[in-house]
Order: C-alpha cells, then sequence, then structure tokens
C-alpha cells in the first residue's frame, strides 16, 4: 500500500530535503507541498493524504493552528498529523498533540527516521515512546493553570482494565510491552486500547496519552528540588 504524503514548511531548501526523501521510497507518494498552514489545510481537504509532515513555526496560519484544522474536519478523519520540530523538546509539542497531532520529529533526525515515523502514524500508532514526550508532558502539566485533572467522569465510560492500559500508554508502553505486562496476548492488548480510544473519542493514541494526563490517570514525575 502506497502511504500519501503532504509536507508543510516554509524553508524551501528543507522542505526540498525532506520531499526528496519521501518521494523516493517505495512505498510513499508525495501529494503535495505547502509553505504555510493555509495553504496546507488547502491542500490536505484536495488530496486527503494519509500523512501531513506538518512545521510548526510557519508564517500566517502555523503548524499548530493548521493541526487543529484538520483534526476537526470530519473528511480528514484518516488523515494523521506528523509534527516536525527544530528543537527536541519544542514548547508547542504538547499544544500540538493536544490539536490531533500523532506525534512529533526533530528536523535534526535522519532521513530513514523520517520514513519510519510516517510509517508509524499511518500505522495508527504515535512517536511517544521518547523520554523527550514524556519530559515535554511532564513539564507542561507542572504548570499551575494545568495541574488540575479534568473532571473524572471523562473516564466513566472505561472498564477498570481499559483504565490501566490508557495508564500504560501514557507511560509509554507499546502494545507488546503492555501486553507483556499484563500477561495478555498482543492481541487484546491492542483490542483494549481500541475499545479505549473509542469510548473516549480519540483518534489516536497520542489523545489517550493526552487524556490520561487531564484526568489525572497518569501523573507528572515529581521534579527535584
Amino acid at each position: 500500500m502506497t502511504i500519501t504524503v503532504l509536507l508543510a514548511d516554509d524553508q524551501p531548501l528543507v522542505r526540498a530535503g525532506f520531499a526528496y526523501f519521501i518521494d523516493t521510497a517505495p512505498d510513499m507518494a508525495l501529494v503535495g507541498q505547502a509553505t504555510d498552514g493555509a495553504e496546507a489545510v488547502a491542500l490536505a481537504r484536495a488530496t486527503t493524504p494519509d500523512v501531513v509532515v506538518m512545521d510548526i513555526r510557519m508564517p500566517g496560519l502555523d503548524g499548530l493552528a493548521a493541526t487543529a484544522h484538520l483534526s476537526a474536519d470530519p473528511a480528514l478523519a484518516g488523515t494523521r498529523v506528523l509534527i516536525l520540530t527544530t528543537f527536541e523538546l519544542d514548547e508547542y509539542v504538547f499544544t500540538a498533540l493536544r490539536a490531533g497531532a500523532a506525534g512529533f520529529l526533530g528536523k535534526s533526525a535522519e532521513p530513514a527516521d523520517l520514513l519510519q515515523a510516517i510509517r508509524t502514524v499511518h500505522r495508527g500508532e504515535s512517536l511517544l515512546s521518547p523520554a523527550a514526550v514524556k519530559a515535554l508532558i511532564s513539564r507542561f502539566l507542572a504548570q499551575p493553570e494545568h495541574s488540575r485533572p479534568a473532571a473524572a467522569d471523562r473516564l466513566t465510560a472505561l472498564t477498570e482494565r481499559e483504565r490501566e492500559v490508557v495508564a500504560l500508554v501514557a507511560s509509554g508502553m507499546n502494545n507488546d510491552e503492555i501486553a507483556a505486562h499484563l500477561v495478555l496476548s498482543p492481541h487484546t492488548a491492542k483490542t483494549h486500547v481500541n475499545r479505549a480510544m473509542t469510548k473516549l473519542g480519540a483518534r489516536d493514541r497520542a489523545q489517550l496519552v493526552i487524556t490520561a494526563y487531564e484526568t489525572g490517570l497518569a501523573s507528572a514525575p515529581q521534579q527535584s528540588q
């Protein structure tokens, strides 16, 4: 199956480099290039790509706002957004995940890492395992305005097992790791994850992580003094 990809970045040299590697990958096809968020949204609606590789800092409509527009469009429910960042711990990454992004990748990544990241989010998984993501979420939630858990009734639809699985997803575990931790089959672990996503209205695993932290199901590690 060919993965269709839309690339959005306002830097011509960076965009050209990423475009080359994407378009020469045997399992991918580049369906468009955008120089800003507004163009990315328009092209996405015209081409319905499988994955949008989105820069954050762009003129006009930035990558955060563009991601929110794409996530809110029912016609693009099957499109996943992979955020590109200049710095691994970009302060806007958490906001991008809340807006519906499936994960993020630093611009310093190797070409092979970019292609693998695209394949990962296309499969419905998320780039949430690196310690950098956990540190970012912890730092964001440590801020006073995000310190209180959201209403617990958001979790009432989940079974105890599903709550446990969501908490493990938030810790960075993949399905195989969850299965081993709970002594389940990988298929059963995946089923629990998918059911939790459906009940919580989550697009992907990234949204499960956001919900886990916002509801207090997962907690940010205490920072050493």
